[in-house]
């Protein structure tokens, strides 16, 4: 059959990772917690905010790293916080200091302080100052299907749009614009944001994210190491129902076998 999907690795600035699922390490009430929780999610990737998290610049404070190897996890150091250009390039330069030449960033410019959406005009000219820079970025963005393109022109190596505003657990707001996205797509698309539960991730993957980042629908959960648990299948459901393909939608059922030759 033409339409049978076939699974590719999931690729990221040439490294291949066998989890689609990618982590925050903020909103947990202890550092403990943050190690379990993301343990029992199996993600290789994790996210932490430069401006934010003690890597051990502040001696005496806990260190990140004390709980999270660099040789077991990839990290991807992210700019929230920041609101313009300026500011997120030098926090990508901070990060690359601290990590030793680490060029992977998650690049994030938000437009205000209440709905923390995303400033795609500064994105993109932050995106352009560090691509020539030799950054890999990947980039939170609106589902705006032309500022996604823009951005993979621009040379970023993934782009993340929204699935909804950061921290609401709203899911997957806007479906369609997702597709359009995803259809277009010449490089990894992956949702972040707005997921709060299992069957959001699983939907994701089901419309063909290549992964799936969040951070409050696990630290926020009533149990988060159960939760991101939950998250690590939900990924693996929806991948592998996306590579199946689903049934289709139908008004009401036919008959699952035929009617002739029944016994009367």
């Amino acid at each position: 059959m033409s339409n049978v999907r076939s699974d590719k690795p999931f690729v990221l600035a040439g490294r291949t990772y066998q989890s689609r699922l990618l982590v925050g390490t903020g909103k947990y009430r202890d550092m403990e917690e943050t190690r379990l929780a993301i343990e029992a999610s199996g993600a290789e990737i994790v996210t932490f905010a430069v401006r934010r998290t003690n890597l051990g610049q502040n001696p005496g404070e806990p260190n990140l790293l004390d709980v999270l190897s660099p040789e077991r996890y990839t990290f991807l150091p992210n700019t929230a916080g920041c609101f313009d250009a300026i500011e997120a390039v030098r926090t990508c330069r901070l990060a690359r200091e601290l990590l030793g030449g680490h060029n992977l960033v998650k690049l994030e410019v938000l437009a205000d302080q209440k709905t923390l959406f995303p400033n795609v005009i500064e994105t993109l000219k932050a995106a352009e100052v560090l691509v020539k820079e030799g950054f890999d970025v990947m980039v939170y963005t609106s589902d705006d299907p032309i500022i996604a393109r823009q951005l993979a022109e621009i040379g970023c190596i993934a782009v993340m749009p929204l699935a909804g505003l950061i921290g609401t657990g709203l899911g997957i707001c806007n479906p369609y614009n997702l597709q359009i996205i995803l259809e277009e797509a010449k490089i990894p698309v992956l949702v972040d944001a707005g997921v709060g539960t299992a069957s959001d991730a699983t939907i994701a993957m089901e419309l063909g994210c290549e992964a799936v980042l969040m951070n409050s629908a696990i630290a926020h959960a009533q149990q988060p190491v159960m939760m991101a648990e939950a998250m690590k299948h939900a990924i693996v459901a929806g991948r592998l129902a996306y590579l199946a393909g689903r049934m289709p939608k139908k008004l009401y059922a036919s008959a699952s076998s035929p009617l002739d030759g029944l016994i009367k």
